[in-house]
């Protein structure tokens, strides 16, 4: 099995394309394939890291190929002839995570709105002594109001997008971290506005088996459409992940 259950047929390098350099070949772009094994269309979510003759991980790139439908193999190039020149001795390529989340559920990529009107997408995150924190954001396209008050609805998937229920919710930083338990309050947003909301958790190790859930399926509201993000969730043992309210960004 690939990182993130993935199976190894579902996605494969097929070619690398480069230059040769005393007898070594020097990749700058990686041909690759994707096939959905799914029974419905995938969004897939792809790590490759380039590597040096010691093995040592040089840089890393994510690619996302949305929309494969089921039973579609699409192939895709990564073009790394951009690579920086410290970083140009790269003689090889491998797969390091492959998710992939149902394409319904996809966050929206940038560019024009969204049919929903809303985009959600989340951030990669800060760690600083074992505390982990991930920001959820949300934008709205719609020409009406939108109207939020409270905490985004959260449900904790596995790496085969399976429910957990082992791991608590919280409502603030509770018993993780202080300075996160503002209480909410009502949000109205207009077209191009935002807001922003924080998981937050430790990744202490104790007693058992650490937990690690790549997705979260995240709504805006009870009721609107379910959004799948990966924050990569390393919760240790803890059993417990905060979120924060809604709360409008400001505006520079």
């Amino acid at each position: 099995m690939l990182p993130g259950g993935i199976k190894d047929d579902s996605v494969k390098i097929t070619g690398l394309s480069g230059r040769s350099r005393n007898c070594d070949l020097y990749p700058f772009s990686v041909e690759f394939r994707v096939t959905n094994q799914e029974t419905e269309p995938f969004t897939f979510t792809i790590t490759f890291e380039f590597v040096s003759h010691s093995g040592e991980v040089l840089i890393g790139t994510k690619q996302t190929v949305p929309a494969v439908k089921s039973g579609q193999t699409v192939q895709r190039t990564v073009d790394m002839s951009d690579l920086p020149p410290q970083e140009s001795t790269a003689v090889g390529v491998r797969i390091a995570k492959v998710r992939s989340v149902p394409a319904d559920e996809a966050p929206a990529p940038a560019g024009p709105c969204p049919p929903s009107g809303i985009r959600i997408t989340s951030d990669n995150g800060d760690a600083a002594m074992g505390l982990r924190v991930v920001g959820l954001h949300l934008e709205t396209y719609s020409t009406r109001a939108y109207h939020l008050n409270g905490y985004p609805p959260l449900q904790l998937l596995d790496e085969d997008r399976k429910p957990v229920t082992r791991v608590k919710v919280l409502h603030g930083g509770g018993s993780i971290v202080t300075g996160f338990d503002d209480p909410p309050q009502p949000v109205t947003l207009k077209p191009g506005q935002s807001v922003s909301a924080s998981l937050m958790w430790r990744n202490t190790v104790t007693v058992g088996t650490p937990v690690n859930l790549p997705y979260v399926r995240v709504n805006a509201k009870a009721g609107a459409r379910p959004v799948m993000v990966m924050p990569e969730l390393d919760l240790g043992t803890t059993g417990k992940l905060g979120v924060s309210p809604w709360k409008k960004d400001e505006v520079p």
